[in-house]
């Protein structure tokens, strides 16, 4: 029985995550200093052997443990919290990862980071391969997770030439699903949410601007395969390369939830990318996986969750 250590444990995916590696029969541990998590996403878990949790900041050492395997989520990943102290965003993805990577060189085990499709900036390539080295601005207000991201997978990659740290990195591309807190500030709970209420739905710019949207439990599973693949560190896309427009996804939680749509339009924030799709030919290449759930499907699932609890 494998013990696995999830930092960000208590967060969207963190807790999807753990759930799915309980479910699998792993004993796991999740680390998570609840700065913009739940811990009523893991409370079901609790009471399970085979699942624990520890009130923890990966900004400070990690505490002393033994595991097999640790994946590393630790940090916020919406606008809304990641800019609400970017200084803490920063660190995280730098003294927090090194924090990280110093454990997992003790204790001999493999590591995978969760990075984010945000590497690529506003992309001048379309679709994004893993080759593309993006197109971000280093001082813009989004810069603090953008290029905190990318610090990461440069001390991952450092920390594996110079002492060898067994590690893997994936490009998470737009996620949704059940387990999305009401305030995430993401766009697929804020349409739902809106929608739910009866309110205008936002969109920020002209809506044309596309994104790229999987269900939880295809990247659960891509992050899995990638875990347990050999000889192979990545960086690899994890995403769903059907791209719709701001605008189709409005109209598509509008039909499921039976709202009239009235759209009210405001300034696009800065450095908010233009397109975002991924390229998944490595993905199917090196992990044999691709995402399997269709949008509407997705959807209709994340909103009867978000009837249910909100």
């Amino acid at each position: 029985m494998k013990k696995i250590l999830v930092t960000g444990g208590a967060g969207f995916i963190g807790s999807n995550l753990c759930e799915q590696l309980v479910n699998a029969g792993s004993s796991v541990i999740a680390l998570d200093n609840l700065f913009c998590a739940d811990k009523k996403n893991i409370e079901h878990l609790l009471s399970n052997k085979k699942f624990s949790f520890v009130l923890h900041d990966i900004n400070d050492p990690l505490p002393k443990m033994k595991v097999d395997e640790i994946y590393n989520l630790a940090c916020p990943a919406s606008p809304i919290w990641y800019q609400k102290d970017p200084v803490m965003t920063l660190r995280t993805n730098t003294l927090g990862v090194i924090n990280v990577l110093e454990f997992a060189k003790k204790n001999k085990c493999r590591v995978l980071q969760a990075s984010t499709s945000e590497v690529y900036g506003d992309p001048e390539e379309h679709p994004q391969r893993e080759s593309y080295r993006g197109n971000v601005n280093t001082l813009g207000p989004r810069a603090c997770y953008d290029e905190g991201k990318r610090s990461a997978e440069t001390l991952m990659m450092d920390y594996h030439r110079e002492y060898g740290v067994d590690v893997k990195i994936i490009r998470i591309f737009n996620t949704y699903g059940p387990k999305m807190a009401e305030n995430d500030g993401r766009v697929v709970s804020n349409f739902i949410m809106q929608a739910l209420k009866g309110r205008p739905i936002t969109i920020y710019g002209t809506g044309e601007q596309t994104r790229s949207f999987q269900y939880i439990d295809d990247l659960i599973l891509g992050m899995t395969k990638m875990m347990e693949t050999e000889n192979f560190l990545g960086p690899v896309n994890i995403g769903n390369p059907v791209e719709y427009t701001i605008t189709q996804l409005a109209e598509e939680i509008a039909k499921i939830t039976g709202s009239k749509i009235k759209i009210e339009l405001k300034t696009l924030p800065v450095d908010d990318p233009q397109k975002r799709r991924p390229d998944i030919t490595l993905a199917k290449e090196k992990l044999d996986w691709a995402p399997k759930v269709p949008l509407t499907e997705g959807l209709t699932k994340t909103i009867q969750y978000f009837k249910t609890n909100y």
